[in-house]
């Protein structure tokens, strides 16, 4: 694991890696199954004077992803939308799900954008039943930034005692992602 440690860590420090959280950041919002904390955790303990900037650019990039997770919900309802249902044997859920979102929609976007529950499916929800466009990307706005900004905050108030946790357990960190990535599914799974 410590191989694998350094290797992310000087990943981390490269000209690349804005380009690359962001992109996987945008990508986990719509389509991607892993989140930008992967990357984003080692960026900010290797260049901690940027936290800021690395959590805006996650929070922005995740939006945007967002919108277009949102497009997929909205755009493809008829076609794959409705097969994906189907398949699932969600069919029957529909009525109650749309009656759900139009009381607690704003509720459900702002606490499942800081939990581990995949916001993709926070974002292919909204489109699907419509939700309020420009809402939709205050709520994201709100909540995907709350988590990545107190991400930043926590490691750079803890940088040095987290970069210890994670060069002694890296492997536990890479497997916790996994396991929460796999749980949010889960979950989701049993809500929808």
């Amino acid at each position: 694991m410590k191989k694998l440690y350094d290797w992310t860590m000087s990943l981390a420090q490269s000209r690349h890696a804005p380009f690359a959280l962001g992109a996987i950041a945008f990508a986990e919002s719509s389509f991607f199954p892993v989140p930008p904390d992967v990357i984003l955790v080692p960026m900010t303990l290797a260049e901690p004077k940027k936290a800021w900037y690395f959590a805006a650019l996650c929070t922005i990039a995740s939006v945007a992803g967002g919108a277009l997770g949102y497009a997929f919900g909205a755009l493809f309802y008829d076609t794959i939308g409705l097969w994906l249902i189907n398949l699932y044997g969600y069919a029957e859920k529909m009525d109650a799900l749309r009656a759900f979102y139009a009381q607690w929609g704003a509720i459900f976007i702002l606490v499942k954008g800081l939990t581990p529950i995949p916001y993709k499916l926070v974002t292919i929800v909204s489109g699907l039943l419509a939700y309020n466009f420009p809402l939709f990307i205050g709520l994201s706005l709100i909540t995907r930034g709350a988590r990545f900004f107190l991400l930043a905050a926590a490691i750079n108030h803890f940088g040095d005692t987290i970069r210890l946790k994670l060069e002694r357990h890296f492997g536990l960190f890479i497997g916790s992602l996994a396991v929460i990535v796999v749980a949010g599914f889960a979950f989701a799974a049993k809500m929808f």
